[in-house]
């Protein structure tokens, strides 16, 4: 089974960087009830990024957390184009500005040319908002 089975074409992570983001994910929903995904594609056209990124949450029926609590960071690689999209009870504890901060931290990266960088970082600073807010609780 493929690491990120939604790579088609091409690979665009080396195999280290592959085992980061995963270590992120899984580093960052070991302390939380939330769940965060990353979904990467060669290209966005003709479509929001935000946009495209809606349309794969729901896809992936990711609004099915209990506290509506599921993130998803969208990267289109050949496009530079990134999104981050959040169900409804997570955005409301972090506001619009926070999913803006998370955007701006990607752009940045991208333009120093390190795509694996940007997801990890989002992954970490979009964990450590879901375990804030929804923290882990071993008894549910």
């Amino acid at each position: 089974m493929a690491i990120f089975p939604f790579l088609r074409k091409k690979d665009f992570f080396s195999y280290g960087e592959q085992q980061s983001i995963l270590e992120a994910i899984r580093g960052a929903e070991q302390k939380t009830s939330g769940e965060i995904r990353v979904y990467v594609e060669n290209r966005c056209r003709f479509v929001d990024p935000l946009d495209r990124a809606g349309e794969i949450f729901w896809g992936l029926k990711m609004d099915m957390t209990k506290d509506r609590n599921g993130v998803l960071v969208y990267v289109a690689m050949r496009d530079h184009q990134f999104a981050v999209f959040a169900d409804q009870g997570i955005h409301e504890k972090v506001g619009q500005q926070f999913w803006e901060r998370e955007v701006e931290i990607m752009k940045e990266h991208f333009l120093k040319a390190h795509p694996a960088d940007a997801i990890i970082s989002v992954v970490r600073d979009v964990g450590a908002a879901l375990q804030t807010n929804f923290p882990f609780d071993r008894g549910s």
